[in-house]
């Protein structure tokens, strides 16, 4: 994978094109719901009617997969991770990306999306731990003491494997588009680009629903 130029630090922290692109995608997300939650109305606009539409068609979406109940109560994080995941997917479609600094793809890098692996590992105990207390713990020992290591590696990969699947789609699109733009008239890459909207979307609603998957297991009540 080729390394990022750094563009500046901050505080010495070093800040690369995925870094830009990151605050830009967050940036446009924050405008999209102030924008649309401004002046709520109950006869809503078109903007408005989509933003609406958009997310309850999310939230129904992830009411078949964990329970409407659940699904309310994560809706925040979910929603929130998909959209996110959806935009730096498709921002990698746009012009110039990864090919400009400062503009490049987040999700097409290992440490954006093991970062977001960190965060549904973490999620996840928390939300098992407050549900069930301390006998959350039981789960990591189950059926013999000695399971232990095995349970505890099963759930580290979990959502290691979500933080690969996507980058490994996202970085492989770029290279084909890349490669395809280097040897093949415009027309290629283009038809590329579109199958790559709907694979960005397939990456981000995967990502997004396996994490409502394990939140719901972790949740779960014991029978």
């Amino acid at each position: 994978m080729e390394n990022a130029k750094v563009l500046f630090t901050i505080l010495g922290l070093e800040v690369t094109g995925y870094v830009t692109t990151m605050w830009a995608v967050m940036l446009f997300l924050f405008l999209v719901f102030f924008v649309a939650t401004r002046k709520l109305n109950k006869v809503p606009g078109r903007f408005q009617c989509l933003v609406e539409y958009t997310l309850e068609t999310l939230l129904n979406f992830l009411g078949k997969v964990m329970g409407q109940e659940k699904a309310r109560r994560f809706f925040p994080l979910l929603a929130t991770l998909f959209l996110f995941i959806l935009i730096s997917n498709w921002s990698g479609l746009l012009p110039f990306a990864g090919h400009v600094e400062g503009f490049r793809a987040p999700t097409s890098t290992l440490s954006v999306t093991a970062g977001l692996a960190i965060l549904v590992f973490v999620f996840i105990q928390i939300a098992g731990f407050r549900e069930k207390g301390f006998g959350y713990i039981k789960h990591f020992f189950q059926p013999f003491f000695i399971m232990f290591p095995l349970n505890l590696i099963e759930e580290l990969v979990k959502p290691l494997s979500l933080s690969l699947r996507l980058f490994g789609n996202v970085f492989g699109e770029e290279m084909v588009v890349a490669v395809l733009l280097s040897l093949c008239a415009p027309l290629v890459p283009a038809v590329m680009q579109v199958l790559g909207i709907l694979f960005g979307f397939i990456q981000a609603i995967v990502f997004t629903t396996l994490t409502a998957v394990y939140i719901s297991s972790a949740t779960a009540d014991a029978h």
